[in-house]
C-alpha cells in the first residue's frame, strides 16, 4: 500500500520530527505542503497531514490542501501544538467529510510554541515534542496500519 505524508512544520520543525520518525520506520513518502501541489495523490492508499496549530486548528495552507483531497481517501491526521487541548482537528475534519474522505485517526502533542505572546516569556512547551512523544507517533501510524489490514478506523 502507497502512504504519503503531506506536512507544514514552520516555527521549531516539531511537527516534521513526528512526519520523519514515522517515515524512518515505515516506507512512507514525505512531501511538504510546498511541494503539495504536483504531487498526484490518486494511486495513494493512504495520506498524511502533518501540520502545527495555530488559533485552534491546522495551518490555512493545509486546511486547502485538504480540501482538494479526492473522493473516497483515507487521510490520517498528524499534529503539534504549544497548548494541549481539543478540538483541533474538528476544522479540518469536517472539511475532508464533506468531501467524502475517511478520517482513519489523529495523533497530537505538544510542540516547543514561541509564536504571539509566547515569544515574551521564552515560549512554552520547551523540549517538545519528546522522545516518548516522538515514539507515540509512530505507535500511532503502525495502529493505523493495522486497523487497515482488519478492515477497521481508529
Amino acid at each position: 500500500m502507497k502512504s504519503i505524508i503531506i506536512y507544514e512544520s514552520t516555527h521549531h520543525g516539531n511537527t516534521k520530527k513526528l512526519v520523519e520518525a514515522i517515515a524512518g520506520k515505515y516506507p512512507v513518502e514525505t512531501v511538504s505542503i510546498e511541494q503539495a501541489e504536483s504531487v498526484d495523490l490518486s494511486g495513494c492508499d493512504r495520506i498524511g497531514l502533518a501540520s502545527g496549530i495555530a488559533f485552534g486548528k491546522f495551518y490555512k495552507r493545509m486546511e486547502e490542501f485538504a480540501a482538494r483531497i479526492p473522493s473516497g481517501s483515507s487521510v490520517f491526521l498528524l499534529y503539534t501544538c504549544g497548548n494541549p487541548g481539543n478540538g483541533y482537528v474538528k476544522n479540518i475534519t469536517r472539511t475532508l467529510e464533506a468531501k467524502g474522505v475517511k478520517v482513519i485517526g489523529n495523533y497530537g502533542c505538544r510542540g516547543y510554541d514561541t509564536f504571539g505572546p509566547f515569544r515574551l516569556v521564552g515560549g512554552i512547551a520547551k523540549g517538545h515534542p519528546t522522545e516518548e512523544e516522538i515514539a507515540g507517533a509512530v505507535a500511532f501510524y503502525e495502529k493505523v496500519v493495522n486497523q487497515e489490514k482488519n478492515g477497521h478506523a481508529l
